[in-house]
């Protein structure tokens, strides 16, 4: 039978790179549409229209705080998981999850982001 600390592991990764890559597709989606916004102000399309494309970038910017209030959460489970399974360091899945870790991290919020956020 399969170790259930491996399971967790595998889990936590998984839970980990799911919600970076559904920050950074939040934060691609707030940009592309600021870039529409402009795009149609420039070629004088209708108020409405642009009022409708500004409303859908609110709610792509809403959904950033969210994405990263989740991902430093689950970063910091999967990071103590890592500390207190440090017997499993030989497993494939201790290591994937410890590189996730290190790649994870850049795009996690400062503290004073943090608490602004919150």
């Amino acid at each position: 039978m399969a170790d259930p600390r491996i399971k967790a592991l595998r889990i936590k990764t998984g839970v980990v790179k799911r919600l970076a890559k559904e920050k950074v597709m939040y934060e691609r989606e707030a940009g592309e549409q600021r870039q529409r916004i402009q795009k149609y102000k420039d070629e004088g399309k209708d108020e409405h229209e642009i009022r409708k494309q500004e409303e859908v970038l609110r709610e792509s910017v809403m959904m950033i705080p969210d994405c990263q209030r989740r991902l430093v959460k689950a970063f910091d489970e999967l990071k103590t998981l890592l500390e207190t399974e440090a017997a499993l360091s030989e497993a494939e899945e201790y290591i994937a999850a410890k590189k996730v870790l290190d790649e994870v991290e850049a795009q996690l919020p400062t503290s004073e982001t943090l608490q602004h956020i919150c």
